[in-house]
């Protein structure tokens, strides 16, 4: 027996090709993996520090790519990989479960696994997962001594993994454990949906000029959907609640829910499928016990014909049918509904009884009518397939923390197929703000996307971008109150354009089919035609002008620490009702660039540099 010929089959290669044919075969499109992962792998080689983001939208398909993005780095020689994620069983257990799954070589194992084993780290390839917390951490840097390079893939990165103590002169435990981790040859490659506390921290020295964007696949509904700038386009159900949110209000959710997903097993699918609706009103477990107790009291008693509500519970139940579904027939619909009601389970995640309940799955429906209660950890990474309906009511009393709030978005993800079904119930005045981070958010990406260098910001009175103890004061520069977008040939004959009407977004419209999407993205031109307060005068569009002459002044690429635009600038003696602001200023070379800002109380928050050693 020729032993060698054996030992060639166990250096493994193909593995990325292996992972993108098994979601070609399954119909899942895979360009928008191969996108994200071509530009990690190009932009680790070349990034300062050997650090990056991956940056995409919320349920979007993150652990895929991260599934082939592990494959790829393997196929090319990098031994170790090891993928962190927040402190949470449930995270954890998830993506073990999806790694595994992928048939991806060798297996992901979970770090305490890898305690008790000899394998020799040095010479043999693996795959970990590490919960983000000090004991977990300081074990498995222990067990990686003498480890030459590691990969670190840190999930939902701007959790924990940035530094809180950045302004004090020190570090929090876990930002310092990881930096131990990625040690002096490492990588590290951060992946979330809410980049901006990473970059005002300048988290590892990551650089945002190489950062790489992961797109969204096209069954993706996200925040152009739930959220859209036009709020008489919502193409599901929105139930606005007038004050915060209490027992009736869920009661009434829960039992449009039984009566949709009634509707959608009756005459919508071909066969049963299960769905849940996510409860979410606090981080307290307390709160959740009495989340609780509401949903299955209502449960009880419709399985219950004696049960003294019964009567009344029915016919709600009856009533929202014929008012949700009017060319359906109410009575097959209630019927339904009661048959199956005794299937109907509850979760409470934070629960350690209700998580040894559900197995390692939690968050996969196992009923028509399946009910989670989620606190903090619905904030994370968890996915919820089939999540037909959520009830969120979790306000905060001061400033939403946009990154946190954008990662509360759980409805987002494929829900395309059953879109005009699904409900978010809500607080009127929580989804406008909710509404206004996402806004916010998006204006941020345009910046990004546009490849501008350090992005922009955004927030105000009611959003904060990111915690105050994580922006590093040193290089952050708050308040400049103005963003710009990519240079672009300037021609005088512009100016003719830019005087037909100064207060029109038809001119913006007409501008960017001259200087390109890139110079004014469609984005800012949508948000200005449905923000206007003070109607016909909100927008400026001032006339363009050089680059002036100081040592401020960055003539080649035409920018200012302190901004360009003035009160000088804004003309509020000709534009007194403007709140949108738009001016051109070009250099000597004829390259100009588009300047946008907002007089109200939006703040705009940039980088400058990157942090040194």
């Amino acid at each position: 027996m020729n032993v060698e010929k054996f030992k060639k089959t166990t250096k493994l290669s193909g593995r990325y090709e292996k992972q993108l044919y098994r979601l070609q075969s399954k119909g899942i499109p895979t360009d928008c993996i191969e996108e994200a992962v071509k530009g990690a792998i190009e932009n680790l080689k070349t990034a300062k520090k050997s650090s990056l983001i991956i940056y995409g939208e919320p349920q979007s398909g993150k652990t895929e790519m991260m599934i082939c993005l592990t494959a790829k780095l393997l196929d090319d020689g990098h031994k170790t990989i090891v993928h962190l994620m927040n402190d949470s069983v449930d995270l954890l257990t998830q993506n073990l479960r999806r790694f595994k799954g992928s048939g991806l070589a060798p297996a992901a194992k979970n770090s305490s696994e890898l305690l008790n084993t000899n394998k020799n780290l040095k010479t043999q390839e693996a795959v970990i997962f590490c919960k983000k917390n000090a004991r977990d951490l300081e074990k498995l840097i222990e067990r990686l001594a003498g480890v030459k390079s590691v990969v670190v893939i840190d999930d939902e990165a701007d959790y924990a993994s940035p530094n809180a103590k950045i302004n004090k002169g020190t570090k929090t435990k876990i930002n310092k454990l990881v930096g131990e981790l990625i040690g002096p040859s490492g990588y590290y490659a951060g992946v979330t949906a809410t980049p901006a506390r990473l970059d005002l921290n300048n988290t590892f020295h990551n650089d945002a000029e190489k950062w790489v964007n992961f797109p969204a696949h096209a069954k993706y509904t996200g925040q152009d959907v739930f959220f859209p700038l036009d709020q008489k386009k919502i193409p599901y159900r929105l139930k606005l609640l007038d004050q915060s949110g209490d027992p009736k209000d869920a009661e009434q959710a829960l039992i449009r829910f039984l009566v949709t997903s009634a509707y959608l097993n009756l005459y919508f699918n071909s066969e049963e499928q299960n769905y849940s609706l996510l409860v979410h009103t606090s981080g307290k477990k307390q709160d959740h016990e009495s989340d609780l107790k509401t949903i299955e009291n209502l449960i009880y008693a419709l399985s219950d014909t004696n049960d003294k509500a019964f009567a009344h519970l029915v016919t709600q139940v009856h009533t929202n049918a014929d008012a949700l579904y009017p060319k359906a027939d109410a009575d097959a619909i209630t019927k339904w509904a009661l048959e199956n009601i005794s299937r109907a389970s509850t979760v409470v995640l934070n629960s350690e009884r209700d998580r040894v309940a559900a197995g390692d799955s939690a968050t996969e429906p196992t009923s028509p009518f399946t009910i989670i209660i989620g606190g903090n950890i619905v904030s994370r990474g968890v996915t919820f397939p089939n999540l037909l309906a959520m009830f969120f009511t979790r306000d905060v009393a001061n400033r939403l923390q946009q990154d946190t709030y954008i990662q509360r978005a759980r409805m987002f993800g494929a829900r395309g197929e059953y879109l005009p079904h699904f409900e978010l119930t809500i607080p009127k005045q929580l989804y406008a703000n909710w509404h206004r981070c996402f806004v916010f958010h998006r204006l941020a990406l345009a910046t990004i996307k546009n490849k501008l260098g350090s992005p922009v910001w955004v927030g105000d009175s009611r959003v904060s971008v990111a915690s105050k103890a994580s922006i590093n004061n040193a290089t952050v520069v708050l308040d400049k109150g103005e963003m710009s977008f990519q240079m672009f040939d300037y021609n005088p004959s512009l100016e003719a354009l830019l005087l037909l009407d100064q207060a029109s977004t038809k001119t913006l419209c007409e501008l960017k089919d001259k200087i390109g999407p890139q110079a004014i993205p469609d984005f800012l031109i949508d948000y200005i035609e449905m923000v206007q307060p003070n109607g016909i005068g909100s927008l400026a569009i001032h006339k363009s002008s050089p680059v002036p002459k100081g040592n401020t002044y960055d003539q080649a690429a035409i920018s200012r620490a302190k901004g360009f635009l003035g009160k000088t600038q804004l003309e509020p003696d000709k534009f007194p009702k403007a709140i949108h602001h738009i001016k051109i200023f070009y250099n000597g070379s004829n390259k100009a660039r588009l300047f946008y800002k907002h007089s109200g109380t939006v703040q705009f928050i940039q980088n400058q540099k990157p942090a040194q050693d």
